[in-house]
This record gives C-alpha cells, sequence and structure tokens, in this order.
C-alpha cells in the first residue's frame, strides 16, 4: 500500500477537520484555533524545535487549505474562503516555515576515501578547494562550486552527490534553493505536477484546496457534479466498488457523479481523426494532450514542439462540455489523482469550477462522517469502453488511439512509443525531433505509472494500475469507436478542440 508517513497523515487530518466545521458551519476563529491547538499539543509529537514553530507552519497549512495566502490573519481567512473568495496564486506553493532549508552539501567526501598518493580530486578541483585533513580528502564549502569534477575523477568512488528530495523529484529543474538554503519554485520552469510535494519529508511544499468552497456550493443547494477520473478505481479502497464511491459523493450532497473515462472516449476519437489526418501530411508525429502537466513541459520546455502536440481537450475537458451543455448551472468538480488538472481548470473557467484530488474528496468524507465502504453495493455498469477506463494507466492513451485509429484510417500505420515521468518524456521526444526513435504517435505521462501515479492519489501506484485494468477489463468490452452513439447523443455539435 501507499506509504503513510507522518506528514501524510498530518495533512488528511487537517483536511477532514476543516472539512467537517465547514459541514457543521462552525468554521470560524474560535473553532479554527482550536485545530492548532488538538493537532499541536504541548505533549507531542513534536516534529521541529517547538510547539510554536509547529502551530506556524500548521497555521499556513490551514490557510493553503482554504486557498487564501500567507499574510492573512487565520479567521479572515477563514471567512474569506467561506465567502467564496480563492487567492490569485500558484497552485503549488512552499511554507517557508515548514521548509528545513536542507543543510545538505551536494559533494560529501564519505569515509571509503584511502587518501591515496594519486589524489585525482585534489588535481582535478578548479577551486583547489579540495585537500586532506587527518588522512582524508575534504571539500572546502566556500571554495567549492559544486562542478562535479572531483566526483568524476575520484577512482574509489568515494566522492557522492547529494541532492535535496524537492530538487532530486524535479525532471525538469524548476526548484531550487536560494541563499538562506530554503527551496524556491521557479514558476516560469515549473508545470505544478506536484513531484515536489510528494517528495518533501518536511511537508513544506502544498497545494490551494477548494474544499471549502465547494462544501459551501452544496450547502447552498447549487448542482455540483462530481466528474471521476478513470484512477478513481479502488483508491478509497481496494475492495470498494465503484457503485459504493459514487453513492458516497452522492451522500456528501453532489448532484450527479459522471465517468471521466465517458469523456476519454471522445478524446479518443477526436485524437484518432487528428491523427490520421495531420500525419505525416502536416507533422512527423504527434503526441497526446490528456496530461496537463505533459503539455506543459512542451510548451514552456520544448516549445519548438508544441506544434507535436494534440489539439484536442483533455477527458476532463470533454467530460466538463457534455455537462455544461445540458446545464449551463451546474457546478463541475473534478476528482482525481492531479494537481496539474487545477492549473488546467483554470483555463476553462466556463467549464470547469474545482478540482479535488482523491485526498482531499477521502477529506471530505472523513468530515462529513460517510465511510465509502459502509455503503450498500449496487450494480454499476460503465458509460465508457474499456479504452476509456484504461485511460489512468501509462499505456492506455496510446493503445485506445491504435484501436481506433485502425478502424478510422486501416490504410494509416501507427508507430507508437510511450513514455512516463517528465524527464523520460523530454529525452523520448527530443530522439523522435532527432530521428532517432521511429515512431509517430507519442503518449506523454508526467507521473510514474500514468495518473494512477499522480500526486494525490490513496493507494500505491502499482495497486491502482492492476485494478484499474481489471475493472477496465471486466467493465466493458466495446471500443470508443463502438461507443460512438453514445458519445454522438451526449456531445451535440459541440467543438472539442484548442484551435
Amino acid at each position: 500500500m501507499l506509504q503513510i508517513t507522518e506528514v501524510v497523515k498530518i495533512r488528511r487530518q487537517v483536511l477532514s477537520k476543516i472539512a467537517k466545521l465547514t459541514f457543521d458551519g462552525e468554521l470560524d476563529k474560535d473553532n479554527i484555533v482550536d485545530i492548532l491547538d488538538n493537532i499541536v499539543t504541548e505533549d507531542g509529537p513534536r516534529y521541529r524545535c517547538c510547539v510554536h514553530k509547529e502551530r506556524a507552519v500548521l497555521k499556513d497549512r490551514v490557510r493553503f487549505i482554504m486557498s487564501q495566502p500567507l499574510n492573512m490573519g487565520i479567521a479572515e481567512a477563514a471567512q474569506q474562503a467561506l465567502d467564496g473568495e480563492i487567492a490569485d496564486m500558484p497552485i503549488i506553493n512552499i511554507m517557508p516555515e515548514a521548509c528545513d532549508q536542507c543543510p545538505i552539501d551536494t559533494f560529501f567526501i564519505t569515509n571509503a576515501c584511502r587518501n591515496c598518493v594519486a589524489h585525482n580530486c585534489i588535481a582535478s578541483c578548479p577551486k583547489k578547494a579540495i585537500s586532506v585533513v587527518q588522512n582524508q580528502a575534504y571539500i572546502d564549502k566556500t571554495r567549492c562550486v559544486e562542478c562535479g569534477l572531483c566526483k568524476k575523477s575520484c577512482m574509489y568512488g568515494a566522492i557522492v552527490e547529494i541532492t535535496r528530495p524537492c530538487e532530486r523529484a524535479c525532471d525538469i529543474g524548476a526548484i531550487k534553493a536560494d541563499k538562506e538554503r530554503r527551496a524556491v519554485i521557479n514558476y516560469e520552469k515549473c508545470v505544478q505536477c506536484g513531484g515536489c510535494k510528494v517528495a518533501c519529508p518536511f511537508g513544506a511544499i502544498t497545494e490551494q484546496s477548494f474544499i471549502v468552497h465547494i462544501i459551501q456550493k452544496i450547502k447552498a443547494g447549487n448542482r455540483v457534479y462530481g466528474i471521476l477520473a478513470p484512477a478513481f478505481i479502488s483508491q478509497f479502497g481496494v475492495k470498494v466498488k465503484p457503485s459504493q464511491v459514487i453513492a458516497a459523493i452522492k451522500e456528501v450532497g453532489f448532484y450527479d457523479v459522471r465517468e471521466v473515462s465517458f469523456g476519454a472516449d471522445i478524446v479518443t476519437l477526436e485524437e484518432a481523426k487528428e491523427f490520421t489526418g495531420t500525419v505525416p501530411e502536416e507533422h512527423s508525429f504527434m503526441t497526446t494532450s490528456c496530461c496537463p502537466a505533459f503539455v506543459g513541459m512542451v510548451d514552456k520546455h520544448l516549445p519548438e514542439l508544441k506544434e507535436h502536440v494534440s489539439t484536442t481537450v483533455s477527458p476532463m475537458v470533454a467530460t466538463a462540455k457534455v455537462i455544461k451543455d445540458a446545464d449551463p448551472e451546474g457546478v463541475i468538480v473534478f476528482i482525481g489523482p492531479c494537481l496539474a488538472k487545477k492549473v488546467e481548470a483554470r483555463k476553462y473557467p466556463d467549464l470547469i469550477d474545482y478540482v479535488l484530488t482523491f485526498e482531499e474528496m477521502d477529506g471530505i468524507f472523513s468530515g462529513a462522517g460517510i465511510i465509502p465502504a459502509d455503503i450498500l453495493e449496487t450494480e454499476f455498469t460503465s458509460t465508457a469502453s474499456r479504452d476509456g477506463n484504461a485511460f489512468a494507466r501509462a499505456g492506455g492513451v496510446v493503445q485506445a488511439v491504435i484501436d481506433a485509429a485502425g478502424k478510422i484510417a486501416p490504410d494509416v500505420i501507427v508507430r507508437p512509443h510511450r513514455a512516463d515521468g517528465l524527464q523520460n518524456c523530454k529525452d523520448a521526444l527530443l530522439q523522435m525531433k532527432a530521428g532517432k526513435i521511429d515512431a509517430n504517435f507519442f503518449e506523454g505521462m508526467a507521473c510514474n505509472g500514468g495518473c494512477v501515479g499522480g500526486p494525490g492519489i490513496l493507494i500505491d501506484t502499482r495497486i491502482g494500475s492492476k485494478m484499474v485494468d481489471k475493472f477496465a477489463d471486466s467493465s466493458s468490452m466495446i471500443t470508443a469507436l463502438e461507443n460512438q452513439e453514445a458519445i454522438d447523443k451526449s456531445k451535440k455539435n459541440l467543438h472539442w478542440h484548442n484551435k
């Protein structure tokens, strides 16, 4: 199962308490203070220097969960959230109070050093930062420029490179330490995939949450639609069935729940048509567009390849379009494993109102006193195809498009390639551009394993992938193309592309 660390426990505890207070109409100054006192007590447990530091960090976490800025008083932040206000700030943020300023030197000489005669490390250092102290090589950090030449030259491998967890997790170099060693995000590079949030062992990186705003919409009687990402299978318990999850969401107060895998069928057909119509006439290859972090990586780091990205909207947007066409006043909430979807939603303010991670949805269940596993199981039939339900795991999208393209244009040859993890995606795209990979269709997923490996998941990625496959195989054996009639009936004449 997914490792439940103390960081995760605290985050989920706060989500649950904020949700409960909002449901009960008790999210006020006094109860916010009670949260701080109840979670961080005088007799521990203690993770930082003192109770005051613990509560300062917790205050920041509460502010972000209410989607309010750090410079706002806690009582004012609660009122702003209840009034529906959302701070204009990046989705992924660093809590300065929580950052440990990791005092890690990039290059470190271990006890494996033999103080050899050659002293290759000393000879290779351009800044003369290495000397021998007590029969072992030593790096003077006031001179070291962290070029890494010493590590490369050591025949014993006695010099190791250590990076901060957040930096190591970021494949695109968007997070670095400032002069005070605090982590800083460069948002011009960042695609807000959430990898750094998962990696930080101090829980210093967090995201905006909209649980207060969504609960308020429900309490106000709005028709709130939950649209469930294909990765939802088994997220709320391996033995919890889809019908139980959907019933639990409705019991919270959602007006209706739809499967985003149905939108995935729409995307499959649109991308297949786009591929058969543009490759190779207009482009040598085309990539998928359903992962917003992957699309953001191409946009920010490989802009010369932007024309190769499919112009088809994501399954989230396709599903929302279907609902909004039928109910323009409906409030759409995407529920999934992804943080980057919160960024994508901002591009479609008329379609997507809010985004929740599975972890946040679990917090809402807890706050409402609802346990999905305890709800009576009923018969459930997916509205999507096998391929649409398999979108959640790596390889699902590319297989779906291959299946559809093979029937739409049998003479078209699809030479697929895929990668998950942003660095792997970047490397593969550059090789495709250079002609070193013989492929004309590429699936890119920012998270390892695909959506089932996202930062908002509740179960282990490998288990999630297996359960998604099992559900896809059992739910429906039809393909996206065979679901055409249902798709046409739902989407009518809506335009599905970004162009």
